[in-house]
């Protein structure tokens, strides 16, 4: 790093006593040893600059000149030219670093002096050299030790401010909800009837034998102008050979067959062609009843605006279409989730009317639409909020939604059977159970039978699996034997 310094005849002195100690073999004649008496200590974290010096040899120490050195001992003289320094002469104060001294070349700087401006001019990258870790270079381009605290004391802020925007803008979002939807109420009907949940959304509703229905007929029917639904009739699995390649008329006569038919009204999202609805056909089916089912104005391929009043009416239209068909034959109604409230919607005008179905059976039944709404996962987190009646509730009941089953069935006169797993998470398992107290004691049923049939837990069944429970067919053999006798008894009178 450093030249090894050789005599100028023109320049006296060219070293400090301290810096020519232990100036190794590499001297010329002119050149004497030193005094290392009063050489200046380097301070604290400073090292000594180093100089080239020749090994030593056999027989020479540091701070002695060895032999032809010109130099007679400690405290001895040394010249250097024609000037002579005394040993113990005070030393001339160094330059400023990095300074020129006048009348003198670079080479003959002092080492110590040449040191310091080096170190105090910013370093210029050496491309040949690499970078050797946790050194830090000096300048002003130097990377302080702390500067790693500062960038993750930097990101940690940046984190927290996102956070904090973030936690402000739900804060915010959580506390307009309830606002508008009591300006809208429109939203709540939307979040009641969830319509426009398509699942599975890939089906042709015109082919349902694609989801393996090969015994089954579509076709749509117009309850009212300008609205129409798609219609799925299922004839029972004994006649799954005659139904192959026949058009809806077959379908229409086979109503006439001596075979029950059950009217399937489903629940809110998804159409007449989900997966769980399906299999409830085949296992309906399997059981020797036509399964007659559709997709309410606004769901499906239906065409129309849902409303409570109008998915009553399509129910209805459809209701009368099989009666004028089947004749005689045993005619269940059977509703599930948001269907039980069109169920008893349906069954209280036709007991009104004096033409009751042979039974009602309700699967997941809730009491109305308000504890539903309360009792819903989706209102968890408004659950406890202030005013959340007022909010949340009364919009749906403004908007003409009640789907009030727990008045409905005390104006029904027919068989109820009433299915309910105890861990559903939709409808829970206690208003199932509310809505057959009320019903059991009901005048209405003072002829007919009311049963409450649990699903435990452990089942698994939660809230659209029941079809799975190997005692269904069971329930209802048992249950629908004594209401089709209870209906030939009728016709006999």
């Amino acid at each position: 790093m450093y030249n090894t310094y050789r005599r100028d005849p023109q320049i006296h002195n060219p070293l400090p006593e301290w810096g020519r100690a232990g100036q190794g073999g590499g001297g010329g004649p002119g050149f004497s040893r030193t005094m290392t008496e009063g050489r200046p200590r380097p301070g604290p974290g400073r090292s000594r600059p180093k100089m080239a010096t020749a090994p030593e040899g056999p027989g020479r120490r540091r701070g002695r000149a060895g032999p032809g050195r010109g130099g007679a001992g400690r405290g001895g003289r040394r010249q250097s030219g024609s000037a002579a320094l005394r040993v113990g002469s005070p030393r001339r104060p160094l330059r400023q670093a990095g300074g020129p001294r006048p009348g003198m070349r670079k080479r003959n700087e002092s080492v110590t002096v040449e040191h310091e401006r080096l170190a105090a001019a910013p370093a210029a990258p050496d491309p040949d050299c690499r970078p050797q870790r946790h050194l830090h270079q000096a300048g002003p381009g130097a990377r302080e030790p702390g500067s790693a605290m500062k960038r993750a004391l930097s990101r940690r802020k940046g984190l927290w401010f996102r956070f904090r925007k973030l936690l402000i803008w739900s804060l915010g979002l959580y506390l307009a909800i309830p606002f508008l939807v009591k300006l809208c109420p429109g939203i709540q009907a939307k979040l009641i009837f969830l319509n426009f949940v398509r699942v599975p959304y890939f089906i042709d509703l015109k082919k349902p034998q694609d989801q393996g229905l090969n015994h089954t007929c579509n076709y749509y029917l117009q309850p009212e102008e300008e609205v129409t639904i798609g219609v799925w009739h299922t004839v029972p699995a004994a006649l799954w050979k005659d139904a192959q390649g026949k058009d809806q008329t077959w379908y229409e006569d086979a109503l006439a067959a001596n075979h029950p038919i059950i009217l399937y009204l489903h629940g809110n999202a998804g159409t007449r062609g989900g997966d769980h609805r399906v299999e409830l056909y085949k296992v309906l089916s399997s059981l020797g009843y036509h399964v007659v089912t559709f997709d309410y104005r606004g769901w499906g391929d239906s065409v129309g605006t849902p409303t409570e009043r109008g998915m009553t009416y399509d129910a209805l239209h459809v209701f009368d279409w099989i009666k004028a068909r089947s004749g005689d034959n045993p005619l269940y109604i059977w509703g599930h989730s948001l269907g039980t409230g069109v169920a008893t919607n349906l069954v209280r005008r036709l007991c009104e009317r004096e033409t009751p179905p042979d039974a009602l059976i309700l699967e997941s039944p809730f009491t109305n639409i308000r504890e539903e709404a309360k009792s819903h996962p989706f209102s968890v987190i408004y659950r406890y909020f202030p005013g959340f009646d007022w909010f949340f509730l009364d919009p749906i009941t403004s908007s003409g939604i009640k789907f009030a089953n727990d008045e409905n069935v005390k104006y029904i006169s027919c068989s109820l059977l009433i299915l309910h797993a105890e861990d559903d998470p939709v409808v829970p398992f206690h208003l199932g159970r509310k809505l057959y107290n009320i019903a059991a004691p009901s005048r209405s049923f003072r002829d007919f039978k009311v049963q409450f049939v649990p699903f435990h837990v452990d089942l698994g069944y939660r809230h659209k699996f029941i079809y799975k429970s190997p005692e269904l067919p069971r329930i209802l053999r048992e249950f629908l034997g004594k209401s089709e006798h209870e209906h030939h008894v009728d016709r006999r009178h």
